[in-house]
């Protein structure tokens, strides 16, 4: 029963922290200078769209109109596009997925083996070399590694596409064996640009989190056993270090989002950053906002998702969380 007062409190949370942000977004955006008017049209055409659209009312009005119409699961209609949001959004959110999904395991298959690696080494060659490399990389900002990427191994090594996210003429839609190669083979810049940078990140907090299991005496009392290496590695040392692994795995949400804005624009893939970032410069309200929802969501959800898993795997936090919410409801 706490267990389930800690889930719904946590959920309520999650609520509240997605609705702030769409109010602060929504707000922000219409308090930028601008109309959602191309410079090229006429003027009165543009206070006409202006008045139909209800963008000349106070901003309290515009605000709870854009909450009404959510409610009833309605986007709004984009500006710039001339169609509903909810139909541009199931176009390019399925792109973005697969971004962000495939820089996900990419960074977490390396960061982790990078991080067990040197862990196992510590304080020798491999294990410094590794380290000052991860950190030189970690400290790269993504909109300066990516047209690097697409200079050196799209333009002048032709290893692979400079730019969408297949070919528009063999592979329009992804319905064969090669279209899903193409698609892959498209998608290997942009998630190494995004994987690379959080493989880093994950391989120093994995390398320290078993640093810190490896003093701990359960781990001493097997080596002095004679407790085979690799088994103290794998069964002691990872097993509990995967705490600090969960907890990575709930920040790097914010980075692959926030990441995905200027890679999928360097890259020309046609994600929701790309969408987000487009209607930021036309001034697309509905759009911006409804990016936002969307990204506040999977954050929220991606960060609510790794506590769950970090109950399961220590039982001292289920009872933290149960002392927590009986103090709550006492």
């Amino acid at each position: 029963m706490t267990g389930g007062v800690w889930l719904l409190r946590r959920l309520v949370a999650s609520v509240a922290i997605v609705f702030a942000v769409i109010t602060f977004i929504f707000i922000l955006i219409h308090l930028a200078p601008g109309k959602p008017c191309s410079e090229n049209l006429d003027p009165r055409v543009c206070t006409l769209l202006t008045r139909q659209f209800g963008l000349d009312q106070p901003i309290a009005v515009q605000y709870w109109r854009y909450l009404v119409e959510l409610a009833h699961g309605n986007l709004g209609m984009s500006f710039s596009l001339r169609r509903p949001v909810w139909d541009a959004l199931v176009e390019t959110v399925p792109f973005t997925l697969q971004l962000a999904g495939a820089a996900l395991v990419f960074d977490f298959l390396l960061g982790l083996g990078l991080g067990i690696y040197q862990a196992a080494r510590v304080n020798r060659l491999p294990d410094l070399v590794l380290g000052n490399a991860t950190l030189f990389i970690y400290s790269l900002p993504t909109f300066w590694l990516a047209p690097i990427l697409l200079l050196v191994f799209g333009e002048k090594l032709g290893w692979f596409p400079v730019g969408g996210a297949s070919d528009p003429i063999f592979c329009p839609q992804v319905d064969s064996l090669y279209c899903v190669a193409d698609r892959l083979w498209h998608l290997v810049l942009p998630a190494t640009t995004l994987g690379v940078v959080g493989a880093a990140g994950t391989a120093r907090f994995q390398r320290a989190a078993m640093l810190e299991v490896a003093s701990q005496d359960y781990v001493r009392t097997a080596r002095a056993k004679g407790v085979p290496e690799r088994q103290i590695v794998l069964r002691h040392q990872l097993r509990n270090a995967l705490l600090s692994f969960i907890t990575r795995f709930g920040l790097a949400f914010p980075f692959l989002l926030t990441g995905a804005v200027l890679v999928e624009t360097i890259f020309a893939w046609p994600g929701m950053g790309r969408l987000a970032f487009d209607a930021i410069l036309t001034r697309d309200y509905p759009v911006v906002t409804a990016s936002a929802l969307i990204a506040s969501t999977v954050v929220v959800a991606g960060n609510l998702l790794a506590d769950i898993l970090l109950g399961f795997a220590d039982p001292r936090l289920r009872v933290h969380a149960a002392a927590d919410a009986d103090v709550v409801t006492a």
